[in-house]
């Protein structure tokens, strides 16, 4: 059950030992109480990325599994699946980094988001786990989505597919904008109000993180 947590996911050291772990001689190791104290959780990631967990009953000192029956039901069983995916989800979303997203300025864009906001990605749709979201803390809106699509889907005359950036722009400014060689018509979007960037290198870093910069404020609308 801890594989859906860690899917196109790998772990990083920094985060992890900032996040609580401990280094050993498997890997990293973290324990939590969970459940008013009647649980404790132990949390290793192998030196492979891979996560094991174990589940101790501090009342009996032995190992809980009910939470990993697929069929065990229960309102127990319930509130410790419920603590045990939240303390996974967690730790995924703070101690590991999202291979999902494979060009390097896609990475770098991923980078900004949380050094400069604190936000990550959102993956909304499981069918489609090459596409998510950006949005503020503080609205909730979303600023910006990173998505996987064929050039022919931006009016291009090829099927190779492609990582793209999706951000708010201002009425205003689109016809200026929009070039349709660097940034194109928002892709699945309200075309008056976003534009798309292919995140090929193309456009220097510093242009690219001035959109995002714009498309957060406007966010906050």
């Amino acid at each position: 059950m801890t594989e859906k947590f860690f899917i196109h996911k790998t772990p990083n050291a920094k985060k992890l030992i900032s996040y609580g772990f401990s280094k050993n001689d498997d890997g990293y190791i973290y324990s939590c109480h969970i459940l008013n104290d009647q649980m404790v959780l132990y949390v290793t990631v192998l030196k492979n990325g891979d996560v094991k967990t174990k589940l101790i009953d501090v009342l009996s000192n032995e190992e809980y599994i009910l939470h990993l029956v697929k069929n065990a039901v229960g309102s127990f069983i319930g509130e410790v699946r419920s603590e045990y995916d939240r303390v996974l989800a967690d730790i995924s979303n703070n101690c590991f980094d999202s291979e999902i997203f494979k060009f390097d300025q896609s990475k770098r864009v991923i980078s900004y988001f949380e050094a400069k906001y604190g936000n990550r990605l959102e993956h909304l749709w499981e069918d489609a786990i090459d596409n998510a979201i950006v949005r503020r803390s503080d609205t909730n809106k979303w600023y910006a989505a990173l998505l996987t699509v064929s050039k022919r889907k931006l009016g291009l005359h090829s099927d190779e597919r492609v990582e793209i950036i999706d951000l708010h722009a201002s009425p205003a400014d689109i016809p200026s904008l929009v070039d349709n060689f660097l940034i194109f018509p928002g892709f699945h979007m309200n075309k008056k109000h976003w534009i798309t960037v292919i995140l090929d290198g193309r456009m220097p870093d510093e242009r690219l993180f001035e959109l995002i910069d714009q498309s957060y404020i406007l966010g906050k609308k």
